[in-house]
């Protein structure tokens, strides 16, 4: 018996995506809840799973189409054993292209040869080992995984990567690759932008278009976290089974500035402002597909551990491409780290309809004045950008001097200072 598979409910206010990858083919064994394919939505990738155990009979949209919420998908066959029993639609398919020093112009898609063993499990991609195959260039028939039922892990991946940058690249041959691309750097390749991409731009488009952007700068001195954090990391993770790390300071360090300077945490709603008595900070993270922030939500209330349990989590998850509607749902005030990948200095752009973001920097040895003498300190430098209409400069200036300040001096933390 044939059962539809349907779009599931994707989230509040949003009514479509797109499909981005069949993570099986028609003919093959699913299980009872197995993901069967995966939707892109403006916010996260959605895995749909099989309403039953059975085989992939037809799939009805083709990768790349715009579904609605409700849209027919597919059919699974009830109770079938074996693959291969059940009439099934055509479809094409769009393999990943082997890697290439020189890129070849895109050729038209041609049908895929019905997969076996290692080549089956290549096939069914997540939406985050897609991406890393794209940008490493990897064939995924070529590499074994590790996940279950054989599936290619983002670790497979990038571990065939770093095995195929060791490896020497074999010698070019003529035949290999047409004249007419020959000639090294005037390559193009054009890529679709995903909803999620599409959705971070229009965002950040309209937060400089509709809001009045300011940023306020301040250096930090990271000597008392640091010392702090290497006096108690082994008995931290010891206890609460994660790492202690530099988010968990500013996020307290934060939730105390907005304590004291309510605008900061507030939004413009039409007319009126909006105040929290709660803290939600959205942690941009870096995902496959782009940036995304989840949000520890009461992060006042919770504990160093406890914030570090959360960001954990949603660094996990967002790699795995796992994050829901739920986890980047709301959000107060947004903490994002480019110093994770060398950054000195930013303006960082607010997250609407949120009225400031704290930027956060790489730690260099700098020389500065102590007590009249020049010493060498781990000095990181902390942006605030704000909205002009709703904050004032003077308290911008005060919120990320108290931030400063409770890094420079940690016992503030635990005093409310």
């Amino acid at each position: 018996m044939s059962i539809e598979v349907k779009v599931p409910t994707l989230g509040e206010s949003v009514s479509e995506a797109t499909v981005g990858q069949w993570l099986k083919k028609p003919g093959e064994a699913v299980a009872l809840d197995e993901p069967i394919v995966s939707l892109e939505t403006d916010k996260v990738a959605v895995e749909v799973p099989s309403p039953v155990a059975g085989v992939l009979g037809q799939i009805l949209v083709a990768e790349g189409e715009t579904v609605t919420v409700g849209a027919l998908l597919g059919t699974v066959e009830d109770g079938v054993a074996a693959a291969g029993n059940v009439p099934v639609a055509p479809r094409e398919e769009k393999p990943v292209p082997p890697a290439s020093d020189t890129l070849a112009p895109a050729a038209a898609p041609a049908p895929a040869p019905a997969p076996t063993g290692d080549d089956a499990a290549a096939a069914a991609l997540s939406p985050a080992v897609r991406r890393a195959v794209l940008e490493h260039g990897i064939d995924p028939s070529t590499v074994k995984g590790t996940g279950k039922d054989g599936r290619l892990t983002k670790e497979d991946v990038l571990a065939a990567a770093q095995a195929k940058a060791a490896s020497p690249a074999p010698a070019a041959t003529a035949a290999a690759v047409p004249a007419s691309v020959a000639a090294p750097g005037r390559n193009e390749e054009r890529v679709k932008m995903t909803r999620l991409r599409q959705t971070i731009a229009k965002r950040l488009k309209s937060a400089q278009e509709n809001a009045a952007l300011l940023t306020t700068f301040n250096d930090v001195d990271m000597s008392a976290v640091m010392a702090a954090r290497e006096k108690y990391k082994d008995v931290f993770e010891k206890k609460h089974g994660v790492k202690l790390g530099f988010m968990s300071f500013f996020a307290k360090a934060s939730c105390l500035a907005l304590k004291d300077i309510p605008a900061v945490n507030a939004q413009i709603q039409g007319d009126e402002i909006v105040y929290h008595d709660y803290v939600d900070i959205s942690v941009a993270v870096s995902a496959p597909n782009g940036l995304v922030v989840p949000v520890v939500r009461d992060a006042d209330k919770l504990s160093f551990a406890g914030i570090e349990k959360a960001i954990a989590n949603y660094g996990k998850k967002a790699r795995e491409g796992a994050l829901t509607m739920e986890d980047m749902k709301g959000g107060t005030f947004t903490i994002s780290n480019g110093g994770v990948f060398g950054g000195l200095m930013s303006t960082p752009i607010i997250n609407p309809p949120q009225s400031a973001v704290l930027g956060l920097h790489r730690i260099e040895d700098r020389p500065v004045v102590r007590n009249g003498e020049i010493v060498i300190r781990p000095m990181m430098y902390i942006a605030l950008s704000y909205d002009h209409r709703i904050i004032d400069g003077r308290e911008a200036v005060t919120a990320l001097k108290t931030i400063k300040e409770a890094i420079e001096d940690p016992t503030r933390l635990l005093i409310d200072l």
